[in-house]
């Protein structure tokens, strides 16, 4: 089953990509992963454990990025959801939705690490787009 899945996950061109599509898998209510597909190949329990692992190990690959190819990464995901770069910023920085994307499993140390590297990143892109603006 994991290599269905990674075939699957392969088709997503960025780290961080595959973390939002990852934590959206899984049920806010109950943390359980959900995916219809390899539910009904593989059983839910199965898919839920393949779809945790996979959400742990992409996450680790993102924190062992140094800032500069987090940002690239970063950088990729966002031309990719077409939406304007602007708007995308100003509403990471009021709601903060990359805050949700980690990992239950994940430990405080990791979490603060994420989040202070995703601050770090969105300040810089922030300063970028207002440079080009002027």
């Amino acid at each position: 089953m994991s290599d269905v899945w990674q075939r699957t996950l392969e088709q997503i061109p960025t780290v961080f990509g595959k973390l939002v599509y990852l934590a959206s898998l899984r049920n806010a209510n109950t943390g359980c992963y959900q995916h219809f597909g390899l539910a009904q190949l593989y059983g839910a329990d199965e898919a839920d454990r393949v779809l945790r692992t996979s959400h742990e190990r992409v996450f680790a690959s993102w924190l062992n990025f140094d800032l500069q190819n987090q940002k690239s990464d970063l950088d990729a995901y966002l031309t990719s959801v077409g939406d304007d770069r602007s708007t995308v910023l100003d509403a990471w920085e009021s709601l903060s939705p990359y805050k949700t994307l980690t990992p239950a499993a994940a430990g405080d140390a990791e979490r603060f690490l994420y989040s202070s590297d995703l601050e770090i990143i969105l300040e810089i892109l922030r300063n970028e787009l207002s440079s080009s603006t002027r």
